[in-house]
């Protein structure tokens, strides 16, 4: 008995027409009925009455249909295992991020599932939210890694929430203290130099939101920069920078970290992909260990 005929006979029973079946299978009917044959007379059973425009099952071809329908799906989930494992064995991740999250949360996640699956190459796009919202639309990102709300909210993506984070206040330890020194209220940045980081980037939208929610403009002293730079300008004491507390816990070195005073100051980090495209199985593997980190 080969697999082969157990599709030709699990077509033709469900078309009840071998003209039909053969279509359906890419063969060509003589083919097709010649199989069907080969297999009735292994088992020693004709498994289809034929009357002229009436094709029906006989008792062995209806003993036998659920028999061969549960064989093909068995082959179909063998041969879908079998494509999933090779999957984490070789291929490739396509993840975009925001700078800050490169430096606070990637680091220690992307070196667990490297020593997990080393086969898998690691593809890292850096942009904010609204850049990479774009790249996963037109599909050059498996996964990506965006702050909340969306700065375009699309109907196409699909976000699941991963964390929220408190924001601090970095300055060098050289200069004066911001604020009260134990905590920084929003209001107490009027004054301040600040570094800002570029247009586009989620963190200056927020801060420069909340410093407008207290009834003032920030006053910049370098902007432009992406995470590194603008945390290497206030290391150099050009001013202070509102930055996410795991970036300031992991790059705090040479930095004075202050509390932002109640409410505060919060981002929500979300996982995103396209909702119309399932990620590849090595995505999905890293999108587990990211929300069970």
């Amino acid at each position: 008995m080969q697999f082969q005929q157990l599709q030709y006979f699990v077509a033709v029973a469900e078309t009840r027409h071998f003209t039909r079946a053969a279509d359906l299978v890419h063969v060509a009917q003589p083919s097709l009925s010649q199989q069907i044959k080969a297999l009735e007379r292994e088992l020693g059973a004709d498994l289809f009455l034929r009357a002229r425009g009436n094709i029906t099952l006989t008792d062995a071809g209806e003993a036998l249909l659920p028999l061969a329908r549960r064989i093909l799906a068995d082959a179909d989930t063998a041969r879908h295992e079998v494509q999933e494992l090779a999957q984490l064995r070789s291929g490739r991740i396509r993840l975009g991020a925001t700078p800050s999250l490169c430096t606070g949360l990637l680091p220690d996640v992307l070196r667990a599932f490297h020593d997990r699956y080393p086969g898998i190459r690691l593809l890292i796009e850096e942009g904010g939210s609204h850049d990479l919202v774009r790249e996963l639309a037109r599909g050059a990102l498996d996964l990506a890694l965006v702050v909340l709300p969306l700065p375009t909210p699309s109907p196409a993506l699909t976000t699941v929430e991963l964390l929220r984070e408190d924001l601090v206040v970095v300055s060098s330890p050289e200069a004066p203290a911001p604020g009260r020194g134990r905590m920084v209220r929003i209001s107490d940045l009027e004054g301040e130099r600040l570094v800002m980081f570029r247009h586009g980037y989620d963190l200056r939208e927020l801060t420069v939101a909340a410093c407008r929610a207290e009834g003032f403009e920030p006053d910049f002293a370098v902007e432009g920069g992406e995470m590194d730079a603008v945390l290497g300008f206030v290391r150099a004491g050009l001013g202070v920078a509102v930055v996410p507390r795991m970036v300031a816990t992991k790059s705090g070195r040479g930095l004075r970290v202050t509390p932002l005073a109640r409410p505060g100051l919060h981002r929500t980090i979300a996982l995103a992909h396209r909702s119309d495209v399932a990620p590849p199985r090595a995505a999905r593997e890293l999108q587990r260990m990211l929300l069970e980190r």
